[in-house]
């Protein structure tokens, strides 16, 4: 798919949405993961967490400078998401730090899963960035095994995660469809018109779907 967009306009405007998203979305990581280190069971958990944090502000201000770069005000490009990305987290509030360990991770897989996707039509500078931004697998590695072992030492666990897990998948694709909605994200790819965007739209979400399962699976846990 080629990344030179036929309409500038309109693909100046959809950038200038992904990365206030993105931006907003590292922002609010940093600051989740920051809250949930005050509560972890170890000062080990507390500083593997506190350093998941930092890397996660490193990216936002990665998205800044580019946003900046392109003569955008960074804190314009995020206002319009605020609202919906922070009633998100409103509405999953962990209830506990297993619960935390587990929207960490199924934030940080399904999001990297959308921005993958976004990826390959996108220009070279924005597709560089994005790579750059989900590169480092070192945090999700580290979800992962902590909640393996969590689930370990307490397979009561198991029902209680799964279903948690299952309900953030449900809010992170009712939440990717709302801001796609709202803002026409997809509408201003390159290459794609209304109709194409709809079914990359729903492909995705059966992407997101199946790659849960998967990573679900993989924690012995049912998807």
């Amino acid at each position: 798919m080629s990344a030179s967009p036929d309409d500038p306009a309109r693909y100046n405007s959809f950038l200038a949405d992904l990365l206030g998203v993105m931006a907003y979305g590292e922002l609010s990581a940093f600051e989740r993961l920051s809250s949930d280190a005050r509560y972890s069971p170890t000062l080990h958990d507390r500083a593997v967490l506190g350093r998941m944090a930092v890397v996660e502000f490193q990216h936002y201000e990665l998205v800044r400078s580019r946003l900046e770069a392109m003569g955008l005000d960074t804190e314009a490009a995020m206002l319009p998401f605020q609202p919906s990305v922070d009633h998100f987290h409103e509405r999953t509030r962990p209830a506990d730090w297993y619960e935390s360990l587990m929207k960490a991770y199924v934030i940080d897989t399904v999001s990297a899963d959308v921005y993958r996707a976004v990826a390959r039509y996108v220009d070279a500078g924005t597709r560089e960035l994005i790579e750059q931004i989900q590169s480092a697998e070192t945090s999700t590695a580290v979800l992962r095994d902590r909640l393996k072992a969590a689930l370990a030492d307490d397979p009561r666990l198991a029902s209680r995660l799964a279903l948690w897990a299952r309900r953030l998948l449900g809010e992170a694709l009712t939440q990717a469809q709302r801001v796609g909605i709202e803002h026409a994200l997809l509408g201003g790819l390159s290459g794609l018109d209304d109709d194409a965007a709809k079914d990359m739209a729903s492909g995705l979400a059966a992407e997101l779907a199946a790659n849960h399962a998967r990573r679900m699976a993989g924690l012995g846990l049912a998807a």
